[in-house]
């Protein structure tokens, strides 16, 4: 006689939906800009929003000290220089006269050494200068690539320290979302792997790729740095979630009114051709109403009995209860 019996499908985890780390977007290039030198700032011919091009002009910088050291450098070059050319005269005039036998070989070789040492010179002084010139340029901040302003963060006549941000500038080419997520989350995931992101304000889907995975943790943080490049209609600031499926979304699940205990383990009954037998399983933990299983006889699809257990026994025939 068959047993009534109400069965369910063994299932891929346990129905459980992605989690969700809040971020918002950036631009995937973007560069805070400083001088490098110190002085006050005198220009800033831009605004926050402007588009510029690679090469242009950001802002300039005024320090009292950067001009007259490079004239002093450029008069201190054209000294030696003219040095070394009386020197080498005065070296051609001496070698004429060691050869007639009027001067000694001590005097030539003093000229010698003394048109070195102002060649020597000329070399240094011409280094002095180059240093000073390039100092000197910059003074002048200008883009590294296109893109536009994002922040001011110094106004003008405010001294500016070197190495101190003066704006911030991003690209318009791509964004990209960072999120802090926990470092058993990122198993499984690659550089280029999807995952899903949303749109907080509008409750949107959008794409989404890995970029960047991190490898440490943040000081006194035990989160886990996610870079995600985005695809869509995105701009800078634009609040985002990205979605991440716990480790266990793909292991087996079936409900725990399916699992039987007994001196030799945890077992359920699985139907086929309306017959039931007895299978041993290994439970790796639970989610909700449903029991996660390890790897074993059992395939996504299979039907085990949750309802009418306590009247079956292996090889049973059962009758199926809506």
């Amino acid at each position: 006689m068959a047993v009534p019996v109400r069965v369910a499908e063994v299932a891929v985890g346990a129905g459980q939906q992605a989690l969700r780390f809040a971020g918002s977007a950036r631009a995937r290039q973007r560069a805070s800009l400083t001088f490098q030198v110190g002085g006050t700032l005198a220009t800033r011919p831009v605004e926050i929003g402007q588009a510029v091009k690679a090469g242009d002009v950001l802002a300039t910088l005024y320090n009292p000290q950067l001009g007259p050291a490079r004239d002093a450098a450029r008069a201190r070059l054209a000294e030696l220089q003219a040095q070394a050319a009386q020197a080498r005269r005065d070296l051609r005039r001496a070698e004429q006269l060691f050869q007639r036998g009027v001067l000694s070989q001590a005097d030539q070789e003093q000229q010698q050494a003394r048109l070195a040492a102002l060649e020597a010179g000329v070399r240094s002084a011409r280094a002095s200068l180059q240093q000073s010139e390039q100092l000197n340029g910059e003074t002048r901040l200008r883009a590294p690539f296109d893109g536009s302003i994002e922040a001011l963060l110094v106004e003008p006549g405010e001294f500016v320290a070197a190495g101190q941000p003066v704006l911030q500038m991003a690209a318009g080419d791509g964004m990209e979302v960072e999120v802090l997520v926990p470092a058993a989350l990122l198993n499984g995931l690659v550089v280029g792997s999807p995952v899903p992101v949303w749109s907080v304000l509008a409750d949107q889907p959008l794409s989404g790729r890995v970029a960047e995975l991190g490898r440490g943790a943040s000081l006194g943080s035990v989160l886990y740095p996610l870079v995600v490049g985005l695809d869509g209609p995105v701009q800078a600031g634009d609040a985002l979630e990205v979605g991440l499926q716990p480790a266990d979304a793909e292991a087996l699940s079936v409900p725990l009114a399916a699992v039987m205990r007994s001196a030799a383990g945890l077992s359920v009954f699985r139907l086929t051709d309306q017959c039931v037998e007895r299978v041993a399983i290994d439970v790796d933990g639970f989610e909700g109403e449903r029991a996660l299983l390890r790897d074993g006889p059992l395939s996504a699809g299979d039907q085990v009995v949750y309802a009418g257990i306590s009247r079956l026994a292996d090889g049973d025939t059962v009758e199926l209860l809506p």
